[in-house]
């Protein structure tokens, strides 16, 4: 599938809430779209996150990434989170996942930041390929907690 990135911008919320209102029913959330156009527009109005988003050849949006700035005090240099991946049903299978992730990588060297993290399911092996085809490596050396608010 031959598809463009590039950075997302406010014109581009009516594209990117479908997608991100489907990837958050892929974990099991209601749909809502007013919620996803607020929370991304808040985003990018913002500048709180760095959102690339992956069009087709019409120009329709078919996949997204969200990456977070963050900081690595020990090294005191930047990182990003990648917090989210998605790609349309219909463009699964096809590169955009592998492009979107290899888009973010670019991002975040040309920004300086010297690490990318993310986290996934334990059950979400068809990711976890992806991540690792793409030269991620899972961290065994830390463990990742949670405090829900």
């Amino acid at each position: 599938m031959n598809i463009a990135i590039r950075l997302a911008g406010l014109e581009d919320i009516e594209q990117l809430s479908p997608l991100f209102d489907g990837y958050r029913q892929f974990y099991g959330q209601a749909s809502d779209l007013a919620l996803a156009r607020r929370f991304l527009s808040e985003r990018i109005a913002q500048r709180q996150s760095v959102i690339l988003l992956a069009c087709d050849q019409a120009g329709l949006g078919v996949g997204f990434t969200q990456l977070y700035p963050s900081f690595s005090s020990v090294r005191a240099a930047p990182i990003y989170l990648l917090n989210d991946l998605y790609v349309a049903s219909a463009a699964r299978g096809r590169g955009v996942g592998r492009d979107l992730l290899q888009a973010a990588a670019a991002h975040a060297r040309a920004t300086g930041a010297i690490r990318m993290v993310l986290s996934t399911a334990h059950d979400n092996a068809t990711a976890q390929r992806l991540y690792e085809a793409q030269g991620w490596r899972r961290e065994d050396a830390f463990y990742e907690y949670a405090l829900a608010l």
